[in-house]
């Protein structure tokens, strides 16, 4: 006899659906609405019990488990200070996917911690556990030693060429699947290490695990040297220039004799701009100076140094599946080798806009203009033909022979306060087009100076691409060779 209460009717439209058990809706505090769980996280379980490696699923922590420690630091409270000699640089969650970041705030000595602990290690693993869950970077060269919150996770592997391998697991659809959902398909929003223990993830031969590893240490190797690159590229930029440390600038105020900074400012100087940050005395300072030290100044605008700025309007998106789309990049992709996207854009409805104000070329220039303003990102290879938001300004240079040299100055501390200065509004901080063309760029007396900063730029955007190329090459070995391979 058929028991007719088991019987399910499957939908026959392309509808996402699951069957769900009262045991896993009391296991998520008799949750009901759908969002709760994922059908595609039961899916992707059931794959790994049905690869090629699984009788060797391993979790990813607790006893006999890929990880011999995973932690986070014990939380302390934090005596955040401006930026001095005496200052501890600070990197928040949000920056651990960025190729270099850089810190936007600043803690004293004297805070109560262990910073030895808060110091990630070379080789290990960072996620985030709080907020957007699950994201993960490799520690290498540029990430370790620098001090990030009690809401990364540190991952330490007990063999160490199983950390690039774990890596691009985790970095695969399945991975992220598995970490930002239980046993059951219920989506988590806050994870514990503990939680890492039910993750099973395959053990494959030392042999294909090892080449996955290399994969991802060259990767991150190539990210080291692109950001080495640009330092240097920097620090002839400064040495040409004769540029001092910002805070060794002494800007002139009206009274000295105040508490509070005040300053008097011509009508000719003005710029219909009455707002006190746009005519703040530092930007004088660094203006002042670049014109004594450069052989030139020309307004970004110019068509000696730009075709186009491109500032996109606010429209109605419409999205769809990712094999369907356009990639879509909002202001904090833009800072990633290899951003997460998941949101594409109809190549139908939008293909005129995306081509007009959207789509990107290597080589061009982004600048988030609202919220963190001055956020710069020079476009990677394989960005190209991607879209970026409306909140993102695209300045195409005039040739590559000046993209980079213009990149170098934008992204340097000077570049940042200039981009600042012309920050407006009095909710949401903005900047349009119009501003970005008045940007002061200095030229260079020195032209083979000049020429030296642009090419090291490029170089290092060329060695971004071979990065992310390789990780791309792990992460696939992961999907054909150990999660599909049947």
């Amino acid at each position: 006899m058929v028991n007719q209460a088991n019987i399910i009717d499957i939908p026959e439209n392309n509808l996402k659906w699951c069957s769900v058990s009262l045991s896993e809706v009391m296991g998520t505090n008799n949750r009901l609405g759908a969002s709760v769980f994922k059908i595609e996280a039961k899916n992707a379980r059931e794959q790994l019990l049905n690869s090629k490696y699984n009788k060797s699923l391993k979790p990813l922590s607790g006893v006999a488990s890929f990880a011999q420690e995973v932690f986070y630091p014990n939380r302390f409270k934090r005596i955040y200070i401006d930026k001095s000699k005496d200052s501890i640089e600070f990197f928040l969650p949000s920056q651990l996917n960025e190729i270099y970041p850089k810190a936007s705030k600043y803690i004293s000595g004297l805070t109560n911690t262990n910073f030895e602990q808060l110091k990630p290690k070379y080789n290990t693993i960072l996620m985030t556990r709080s907020g957007t869950i699950g994201n993960c970077t490799y520690v290498s060269k540029t990430l370790e030693g620098k001090i990030f919150s009690d809401d990364v996770i540190r991952i330490q592997m007990r063999d160490d060429t199983d950390s690039g391998y774990i890596y691009a697991f985790l970095k695969t659809d399945i991975g992220q699947l598995l970490i930002t959902t239980n046993n059951y398909g219920s989506v988590v929003s806050h994870i514990e290490p503990k939680h890492l223990e039910s993750i099973l993830i395959p053990n494959p031969p030392e042999k294909l695990k090892k080449e996955i590893h290399d994969l991802v240490v060259k990767s991150y190797t190539l990210r080291d040297e692109s950001n080495d690159l640009i330092d240097e590229a920097e620090k002839l930029l400064i040495e040409e220039l004769k540029l001092p440390p910002i805070e060794d600038f002494k800007p002139k105020y009206f009274d000295t004799e105040s508490e509070i900074r005040n300053y008097g400012v011509s009508l000719s100087s003005l710029n219909n701009r009455f707002d006190g940050s746009y005519h703040v005395p530092l930007v004088d300072c660094i203006c002042d100076h670049l014109r004594t030290n450069s052989a030139d100044i020309k307004l970004l605008g110019d068509a000696m140094l730009s075709n186009r700025i491109i500032l996109a309007g606010v429209f109605k998106r419409t999205y769809v599946e990712k094999n369907e789309g356009v990639p879509f990049l909002g202001g904090k992709d833009i800072m990633q080798l290899s951003p997460n996207v998941e949101k594409f854009l109809s190549k139908k409805v939008h293909d005129k806009l995306i081509k007009k104000s959207l789509e990107v070329k290597e080589n061009m220039i982004l600048i988030t203009d609202r919220g963190t303003i001055g956020k710069v990102m020079i476009v990677p290879k394989h960005f190209e033909g991607w879209a970026v938001s409306q909140n993102v300004i695209k300045l195409e240079c005039s040739s590559n022979e000046i993209a980079g040299y213009i990149y170098a100055f934008l992204n340097s501390k000077y570049g940042e306060i200039l981009l600042q200065r012309e920050t407006y509004g009095s909710v949401v901080n903005m900047i349009d087009d119009k501003n970005i063309a008045r940007i002061p760029i200095p030229l260079l007396k020195n032209q083979k100076i000049q020429k030296q900063i642009n090419n090291l730029v490029l170089e290092a955007n060329q060695k971004r691409y071979e990065a992310y190329i390789l990780e791309q090459q792990a992460i696939k070995m992961v999907n054909d060779k150990v999660i599909y391979n049947s």
